[in-house]
């Protein structure tokens, strides 16, 4: 029996998403404004970076309230893989907007600009402030995949509006303008870096393969360790959404009463719940042999098998 009980957290995650969008919207307009007064390419960058955020967000935010939605007869798993799909669409936002930042840093760099660096230190001080709250904001509302994803883009716009500010205390002192463009080519590494890893992870996801930090190896030995269980075999361990595993597997064990297997059973799903936080298990008994026939697996009695391979044909 399976417990859901996320519906109190995913309201609070909403309120926190609901928050941050309207404070990034705010900041997108104030780094627009200042951007195109201050001539300051760094600060139209973060202010492409922050669209990005705040398109995350109210991705994001979607997502939340698409993955509380129950199953159904056409969605048995339900919209759990909302969040991850919305991951990955932020990440590869980032990666587009740190090409375009790359692209006007090279041009303005050739051909550097007039600079209001006080105007643009007060503004990125606002920034790192505004960002900063809601990284905390969000680092303390959830783990999953698409809360990181969003999480992911808040740092990067703290860290990067704070490189900021020590560049225009850098173009105050020297008086070298193209420090605008080096930082632009800076904040675009370091969006491009951030997206990464989100994609990667929600790729694993997406093809089903064994979650992060997770070895398919180390769950089959725990539980071929359990008393009664002989083997494991067709062994598949993948994630509905990023904090939501399935395994599934086969399981051979000595010919014993229902009652029997049962204590077996429980067993599993309580080591691989406890051990793995795997809860949501579909595994099949078996005490006989099992064969590979026609891509798939079937289970084979032994008499019938050692009669197969006997070397006498069959009557027609």
């Amino acid at each position: 029996m399976h417990s859901h009980g996320g519906h109190g957290h995913s309201h609070g995650t909403g309120r926190v998403l609901r928050i941050s969008l309207a404070v990034t919207m705010l900041y997108v307009v104030l780094l627009v404004v200042a951007g195109i007064r201050a001539h300051s390419l760094a600060l139209l960058s973060e202010a492409g970076h922050n669209l990005s955020d705040f398109l995350a967000l109210l991705l994001s935010l979607v997502a939340v309230y698409l993955e509380d939605r129950p199953p159904s007869a056409t969605k048995t798993y339900g919209y759990r893989r909302a969040g991850v799909l919305a991951a990955l669409v932020n990440a590869l936002s980032l990666v587009v907007v740190s090409f375009f930042i790359f692209y006007e840093a090279f041009r303005r760099i050739q051909h550097p600009e007039h600079v209001h660096a006080r105007m643009m230190i007060w503004v990125a001080a606002a920034g790192v402030v505004m960002n900063g709250a809601i990284a905390l904001l969000l680092w303390r509302s959830g783990k999953d995949v698409n809360i990181r994803s969003a999480l992911l883009h808040e740092v990067g716009d703290t860290l990067s509006t704070a490189v900021v500010i020590v560049g225009g205390f850098a173009i105050l002192w020297t008086g070298q303008y193209w420090i605008d463009s080096a930082l632009s080519f800076g904040i675009g590494v370091l969006i491009l870096w951030s997206s990464f890893g989100i994609v990667s992870e929600t790729l694993n996801i997406l093809l089903e393969g064994t979650p992060r930090g997770m070895s398919l190896e180390a769950v089959e030995s725990a539980m071929r360790k359990i008393t009664g269980v002989s083997e494991v075999h067709d062994l598949h361990l993948w994630s509905i959404g990023s904090e939501n595993h399935a395994l599934s597997a086969h399981v051979k064990i000595a010919d014993m009463a229902t009652s029997e297997s049962d204590t077996i059973l429980r067993e599993i799903n309580e080591k691989l719940g406890q051990g793995f936080g795997i809860h949501h298990t579909t595994i099949q008994m078996e005490h006989v042999v099992c064969e590979t026939a026609h891509a798939c697996v079937i289970a084979v009695p032994d008499e019938e098998r050692k009669h197969d391979h006997s070397g006498h044909d069959h009557t027609h």
